[in-house]
C-alpha cells in the first residue's frame, strides 16, 4: 500500500490558512523526509491540530482590569 504524505502548501490548505501563515507555527516532527522535503500524514497533522491551544482554551493575553 502506498502511503500519501502532505506538503507545507497541503497542511497550509487542510488548516485553511496561508502558507506564509503556516511559517509562524511550530509544527510537529515530520513523519516523512523526501530528500530535503518534509511530508505529514494527516492523521499527524489533524491530532496535533486538535490538541494545540486556541483562543477559548486560554490562549491570548488576559484582559484589562477596570
Amino acid at each position: 500500500m502506498t502511503c500519501r504524505y502532505l506538503s507545507l502548501t497541503e497542511v497550509a490548505e487542510r488548516l485553511n490558512i496561508t502558507k506564509g501563515a503556516l511559517a509562524r507555527y511550530k509544527l510537529p516532527e515530520p513523519d516523512v523526509y523526501v530528500g530535503s522535503t518534509r511530508g505529514w500524514s494527516e492523521q499527524t497533522i489533524d491530532e496535533w491540530n486538535a490538541a494545540r491551544p486556541g483562543q477559548g482554551a486560554g490562549g491570548g493575553r488576559p484582559r484589562k482590569q477596570m
